[in-house]
């Protein structure tokens, strides 16, 4: 039987049906309303962002929350009750949400894998096989001696889904799997689910706050403050959300952002590259909106591009009114003084190095940032991103190397350092009790500020951060978005010349974080404050001018995203996109072949250093095969595809580029 005639008939009897799940917390609901199906050998995806009702939804599928209204079914079994959930826990495999979290940290890799396996009875000999086929496609089988406290967040999440594998579910319930690991473990995720889908037909729900991660689902939900906004295929999303990309290229970024965003919502900077969403329209009518918009002040080729997920996710919440006014307001200019050396480096490590104990964290990593830049820090978990911030910013002294920050030596000159940056942790770094206010009044009072600039200043971050209204809001009880923020402003309260951000964007809406990345592109270009950040998501990481990847503690690529893209075409060939009618068995055929393929719902990527060639060599397979090949296609790799391509060619000992 084929692929499609297997979905069609799980679709008869589908693994799970929801109707009209609601889930409430007190008088807040959490989930108001949803309906879904999710076929057997499918796999389903649940988008949205922190706060969009996933969870709640993930663990009363798991049989493990009640509920208020609605019903489940789970394998035809009405899941009403603990006696009913208990029917089917034997078949499903649930994976709660959070790094390590369904794990015990004081046991090794392998003693984590057999306790799991003894709480569900597995069978002795079955759990040898077993335990050493998941640990070879985890690769984690040369850590079994290791206790999972000391694994990278990446580690900790393939040994997670080993022991939800390992009494081998027909059902995968996995609750935001991806969220704070770095790209090649996602992408070892994705082929482990692969290889699963293929080989046992399992099915598998998935949340994900990340909507570059979407075209690898067969369907999906779009979820968002607890509703759902839409579900379907991608394309069928993308379908019903019509308007076209327009792209150009411009040296006043800056300018032409703040001109463009009078007349659209969806407007993004990237480096010096200006992207442009315009609802409802077909190409050629965009491109003349957004020429009219900028009223003859710029002329540059505009080109049209394909509009992605995240932007029919953001168009359906402004068609519904879902999107706060302070997405659309002014940003204030910093008035401190801006000087015109925009070449000059702010931040410059050269040759540092950090030992703990025998172990070397950073190897000889040296770097510049110009002034005015963002600088994006790339790498695996692991790999030193968070130790060279600590060189720089004075917490951790180097065993070897130098570097300047702000014009200080960042040897000799900590607290000079530490007066002339700007500092945002993942976790914020606000007080949570306090509220808005109280949390920029103490910031400015830390940092020495009198009474008329403590003034002066938290005007100017009320307005940056769009706090109008929240001022007396207690920072825990502000939306996430509206919290990162606000700790943005208290990092830049004293106005420093340099910004340091880890992670900044962790678990924000879409919506959220674009309004961020305004926020930085304006303080880099307006204001001409130096960025350096740290970040998991790959496509933020082409908002920055310049990208270091970082692997086992050495910088392996130093340029910009652009030119790191074209240094892998050149190096890896054209990436292809395929349409076919039967992609698992398509995939077999094409994995040996050809480098970096992957699965992407129903379509395939792959890498050809001769397309013409690779596209004779796929069509002769495929027709051998009695495979029909709708659609082939050229695509422009992505950043993820350069971090992914570059960190395994450095794990087979190609050595760095």
């Amino acid at each position: 039987m084929g692929e499609a005639a297997l979905v069609n008939e799980a679709l008869a009897e589908p693994v799970l049906r929801v109707r009209g799940f609601c889930k409430r917390y007190r008088r807040r609901s959490a989930v108001e309303g949803v309906d879904l199906t999710c076929a057997r050998g499918e796999i389903y995806g649940l988008i949205g962002p922190d706060g969009a009702g996933k969870s709640s939804l993930m663990k009363a599928l798991a049989g493990v929350l009640a509920f208020e209204a609605g019903r489940i079914e789970v394998f035809g079994v009405n899941i009403d009750s603990e006696r009913a959930a208990e029917k089917v826990k034997d078949r499903i495999g649930f994976m709660p949400q959070g790094l390590g979290l369904n794990l015990y940290p004081e046991l090794t890799v392998e003693e984590n894998v057999d306790f799991f396996a003894q709480l569900r009875q597995v069978p002795a000999p079955a759990l040898a096989e077993r335990k050493q086929r998941l640990l070879k496609i985890t690769r984690l089988a040369a850590f079994r001696a290791r206790p999972m406290k000391q694994l990278s967040g990446g580690m900790k999440q393939k040994l997670g889904l080993v022991c939800t594998l390992i009494h081998e579910p027909a059902l995968l319930i996995l609750d935001e799997p991806t969220t704070g690991v770095d790209p090649v473990s996602r992408r070892d995720f994705w082929a482990i689910l692969t290889g699963l889908l293929r080989e046992r037909g399992i099915t598998a729900l998935i949340s994900t706050a990340y909507l570059d991660e979407a075209s690898r689902f067969h369907r999906l939900s779009l979820l968002y403050q607890g509703r759902l906004l839409d579900q379907g295929t991608p394309e069928q999303i993308l379908a019903r959300t019509p308007g076209s990309l327009i792209e150009f290229e411009a040296m006043d970024a800056g300018r032409i952002l703040s001109r463009l965003r009078e007349t659209f919502a969806q407007v993004e900077g990237y480096g010096a590259r200006m992207r442009v969403f315009v609802p409802g329209c077909e190409p050629a009518q965009a491109k003349i909106a957004v020429t009219r918009a900028l009223d003859g002040q710029f002329k540059a080729p505009l080109r049209s591009a394909e509009p992605e997920l995240e932007d029919a996710f953001i168009a359906l919440l402004n068609e519904r009114g879902l999107v706060a006014d302070d997405t659309r307001l002014r940003l204030p200019t910093d008035p401190g003084p801006v000087s015109d050396h925009q070449g000059q480096a702010v931040i410059e490590a050269r040759g540092l190095c950090r030992d703990f104990g025998d172990f070397r964290a950073v190897d000889q990593v040296s770097f510049r940032v110009r002034r005015g830049g963002i600088f994006g820090l790339l790498g695996a978990n692991g790999a030193g991103k968070t130790t060279v911030i600590k060189l720089l910013t004075g917490i951790l002294h180097p065993s070897d190397g130098s570097g300047r920050v702000a014009d200080a030596d960042m040897r000799g000159a900590g607290q000079t350092i530490k007066a002339r940056i700007g500092y945002m942790s993942q976790a914020f770094s606000l007080y949570q009790d306090l509220s808005a206010l109280e949390n920029i009044r103490l910031y400015a009072g830390i940092y020495g500020l009198d009474r008329k600039t403590t003034a002066e200043r938290t005007a100017w971050v009320i307005a940056m951060a769009g706090l109008g209204g929240f001022e007396n809001t207690l920072a825990g009880q502000l939306p996430l978005g509206v919290r990162q923020r606000l700790a943005l402003g208290c990092a830049l309260v004293h106005r420093p010349r340099v910004l340091f951000l880890d992670e900044p964007t962790s678990g924000v809406d879409p919506i959220g974080r674009r309004r961020f990345w305004e926020i930085l592109f304006h303080l880099s270009r307006r204001d001409g404050v130096t960025i350096l950040l740290t970040t998991h998501y790959m496509s933020e990481a082409e908002h920055c001018d310049q990208l270091a990847l970082m692997h086992a503690g050495r910088i392996v690529a130093d340029a910009s995203p652009q030119a790191m893209i074209l240094a892998l075409q050149a190096e890896a060939g054209q990436l292809l996109e395929l349409e076919v009618e039967r992609p698992l068995e398509a995939l077999a055929l094409l994995e040996h072949r050809f480098e970096g393929v992957g699965l992407f719902g129903r379509r395939i990527h792959l890498f050809a250093s001769s397309p013409d060639a690779a596209e004779a060599t796929i069509r002769t397979l495929m027709q051998g095969a009695g495979i029909r090949l709708t659609a082939l296609r050229a695509r422009t790799p992505a950043m993820e595809d350069v971090f992914v391509y570059r960190v395994l060619a450095l794990e087979r000992g190609q050595g760095a580029p």
